[in-house]
């Protein structure tokens, strides 16, 4: 479904990414892993349209997305639900949700409004909540509404970028568990996390990022206990604590 051939891209004078190259296979779940610096969220970035592609390309189903700007990608099929949210606070839950399907609301509204019931389905603590201002919410409620958001573009690929930052463990757990029930339906998600066991236990498969490259990959199982995915991941060498059952 997704290629990535030898990707560059910098800020400036700094490189942030180096060369990657890796496929993302359709209706998998991708966790991106790795320390602050690493790259992660300028490679979701060059995914989304974000960021200028400086050498290499990144291929949907075999088109090229290079200097496609990012309302033709969303067009395209790829969502990116950014780090920190990024809600619009003054605007209600149904308004923000509605600002994710901006691209069809026009001429498919009643598939639309359709859409907006499913995630209601899929995020029942936000139903009751639909004219709140979406800057009332809790942290955890908002993480839920950006990944509405997301997916009210009807996405074939869906980028999270650090969904876990700021929520209470047990938030965290249901979040993740949504992702998990989310795959199931046949979205592809690429998953860029720091809380690399939960990231482990709902993954099928993970890639290491250190310094702009990808160091290693694998399935999650197996990397668990890997002494190199703690120290790229974690900056330590002791094992990496799992996860609790979700």
């Amino acid at each position: 479904m997704l290629e990535i051939k030898c990707l560059e891209v910098c800020h400036g004078w700094v490189q942030a990414l180096r060369g990657l190259s890796f496929q993302v296979v359709r209706g998998e779940m991708l966790a991106v892993l790795g320390l602050n610096g690493a790259g992660k969220s300028t490679l979701l970035g060059a995914l989304a349209g974000l960021y200028k592609i400086k050498k290499g390309d990144i291929l949907l189903d075999g088109e090229s997305l290079s200097g496609k700007p990012p309302h033709q990608i969303v067009k395209l099929g790829i969502s990116l639900v950014p780090e920190r949210r990024e809600i619009f606070n003054s605007l209600t839950v149904i308004d923000n949700l509605l600002l994710g399907a901006y691209h069809r609301y026009r001429y498919k509204k009643n598939e639309v409004i359709i859409d907006v019931v499913k995630i209601m389905d899929l995020f029942p603590a936000l139903r009751g909540k639909e004219n709140h201002p979406a800057g009332t919410l809790s942290g955890g409620l908002q993480q839920m509404l950006a990944i509405g958001r997301g997916l009210m573009a009807r996405p074939r690929l869906l980028l999270l970028d650090e969904p876990s930052v700021g929520l209470a463990p047990l938030v965290t757990r249901e979040i993740m568990t949504t992702l998990a029930e989310l795959k199931k339906t046949g979205v592809t998600i690429i998953l860029v996390e720091q809380n690399t066991a939960a990231a482990l236990k709902v993954a099928d498969r993970a890639l290491v990022m250190e310094r702009g490259g990808i160091v290693m990959s694998g399935k999650p199982r197996d990397m668990m206990e890997n002494s190199r995915v703690q120290q790229a991941c974690l900056g330590r060498t002791r094992a990496v604590q799992p996860a609790a059952a979700l």
